[in-house]
């Protein structure tokens, strides 16, 4: 396996070295934090320890409701808690956090979304067609050079959404998924759950008691690019 190392030309956009540790559920690991520097998809990465090619990688997408509000509506506080678990267990791991809140239309037009979904009884993919949005404005090929400027060739991804196997992909890391399930006891977030796995193909199990539309026929939900 081979150990990655950051120098100093890895670090904050003011140049100082951002190394320090990181106190959380009783232990600490040390962490740095560099900069993605897109202006659509850019956000952060956070590098705990020192990762080896094969580590765990989570590509992240900031939920303000999930994660600091505690939404029971969400499943992106929880999957975030599960991914820093399994970093923090293993002692390495990158976390790359984006500033791509509701799914790359920002708050405000996340909001409207919920209150249309609340109006129309249509879930929030489709409460975005009828706003005018595109359903998910996220990319993660910044994310995705990013982790591959680190010298990672090969990661173990914990993910649910193809998109981001298929930009890791592109940008030449080989990808071992890890789908984490998550689940909501809450009639709305169970549909949302649901929602998710048939808009955008993620790898949630089918509750047939939340899902009211007919399943998409069966596919592959990630077909990979043959290497040469």
């Amino acid at each position: 396996m081979t150990i990655l190392s950051f120098g100093s030309a890895r670090t904050g956009r003011a140049g100082g070295d951002t190394q320090h540790r990181l106190g959380r559920r009783g232990s600490d690991l040390p962490v740095r934090v560099i900069e993605i520097a897109d202006p659509s998809d850019g956000g952060y990465l956070l590098v705990f320890g020192e990762p080896r090619d094969g580590c765990l990688v989570r590509v992240h997408s900031r939920c303000l409701y999930g994660e600091g509000l505690g939404s029971d509506d969400c499943d992106c506080g929880a999957e975030l808690t599960e991914s820093m678990d399994r970093i923090q267990q293993e002692g390495a791991g990158v976390l790359a956090y984006l500033e791509q809140e509701g799914r790359g239309a920002g708050l405000i037009w996340k909001a409207r979304g919920y209150r249309e979904s609340e109006l129309s009884g249509a879930d929030t993919f489709d409460s975005y067609r009828r706003l005018g949005l595109d359903i998910d404005a996220r990319r993660y090929d910044a994310a995705a050079l990013a982790l591959r400027e680190l010298g990672l060739i090969r990661v173990r991804l914990l993910t649910n959404n193809p998109d981001k196997c298929r930009a890791l992909d592109a940008a030449g890391i080989a990808v071992d998924p890890i789908a984490l399930t998550i689940a909501l006891n809450t009639v709305r977030g169970r549909r949302y759950l649901q929602a998710k796995r048939r808009h955008r193909r993620h790898t949630i199990p089918a509750d047939p008691s939340a899902d009211v539309v007919p399943e998409p026929t069966p596919r592959s939900w990630w077909p990979p690019r043959r290497r040469r």
